[in-house]
C-alpha cells in the first residue's frame, strides 16, 4: 500500500474541482490547473466538495508506485491554485544585484555583462532588496525550475560561498590555502 497514496486531499473553500473526463480541472483564486488522470487506472473519490481522494481500480506493482504521484501531483495543483508557491533566492557577493525591467530580469553577477532573463508566464517575481529575489506562481514544478534556472547563472563558490543560493541553503565552506 502506498503511504502518501492512502491520504485524502482537503480542497479549501475557495477551490473548486471538477472532472471532465479524464482531464482534472482545478481552479482557485490564483488560477487554473488541469490534471490528466488515467481512470482506467484509478478511482477518483471526491466528498461533497471537501475532500478528494485516490485509489487504484487493482493493486499491483505498477499501479503502486503511480498511486503515490498521481495523489501528490494532485495536492501540489490544489495548493498552488489555493495559497501558490514561493522561492526566495540571496545574491552573495560584491556587486551582485538584480533589477526589474518590463518582463525581464536584469542580473549583475561579476561578469562582463549583464544577464537578461526572460520571466515566463504565470511566474512573478519580485525584487524585495537589490540582492534578494522572490519568485512565486501557482505550479511547483515552474517555479522551482525558474529558481534552478536563474541558480545556474552564478554557482556558489565553496571557498568565500559567493553566488546565488536559496535561502536556507547549506553550502559546503572549504579552507583556504595554509602557509
Amino acid at each position: 500500500m502506498s503511504k502518501i497514496g492512502k491520504i485524502s486531499i482537503p480542497i479549501p473553500d475557495k477551490v473548486k474541482i471538477a472532472l471532465a473526463g479524464n482531464i482534472l480541472n482545478i481552479e482557485g483564486p490564483l488560477g487554473k490547473t488541469s490534471l490528466n488522470i488515467d481512470l482506467d487506472m484509478f478511482n477518483l473519490d471526491l466528498a461533497e466538495g471537501k475532500e478528494i481522494s485516490i485509489k487504484p481500480k487493482n493493486v499491483d506493482r505498477n499501479s503502486k508506485r503511480l498511486w503515490g504521484m498521481n495523489r501528490s501531483l494532485i495536492n501540489n495543483a490544489v495548493i498552488g491554485s489555493s495559497t501558490g508557491y514561493e522561492k526566495i533566492l540571496d545574491l552573495v557577493g560584491v556587486g551582485y544585484r538584480a533589477a526589474l525591467k518590463d518582463k525581464q530580469l536584469n542580473l549583475q553577477l561579476g561578469y562582463s555583462h549583464d544577464i537578461n532573463f526572460d520571466i515566463p508566464d504565470g511566474i512573478k517575481i519580485e525584487v524585495e532588496k537589490q540582492t534578494t529575489l522572490k519568485i512565486t506562481g501557482s505550479d511547483k514544478q515552474q517555479v522551482g525550475s525558474v529558481a534552478s534556472k536563474i541558480k545556474t547563472y552564478r554557482k556558489i563558490e565553496p571557498y568565500k560561498g559567493k553566488g546565488i543560493r536559496e535561502r536556507g541553503q547549506y553550502v559546503l565552506r572549504k579552507e583556504g590555502k595554509k602557509k
